[in-house]
């Protein structure tokens, strides 16, 4: 499986809960496209999201996102890790 790190913009002021109540609707329906969410992080000030997943591609984690409303086109794979 490929990893990926996505970015979501527009979450300013968005608190620990609400990260929480977004990545759970991720969990919900991920299996159905062959995705796992392991992880998201939060910077309200910067209005961002980080996620990081594993799935066959970067399209699967997109329709993930969208189907649990909350899309992003960007989306990287992780092809080196040190």
């Amino acid at each position: 499986m490929a990893k990926f790190m996505d970015v979501h913009d527009g979450f300013f002021g968005v608190t620990a809960e609400q990260l929480n109540a977004a990545h759970d609707a991720d969990l919900k329906i991920e299996g159905e496209e062959g995705v796992h969410f392991e992880r998201a992080w939060l910077d309200p000030e910067a209005g961002k999201v980080f996620c990081l997943s594993t799935g066959p591609s970067k399209e699967a984690v997109m329709r993930v996102h969208e189907r649990a409303g909350h899309p992003t086109s960007q989306v990287f794979e992780l092809t080196a890790e040190v």
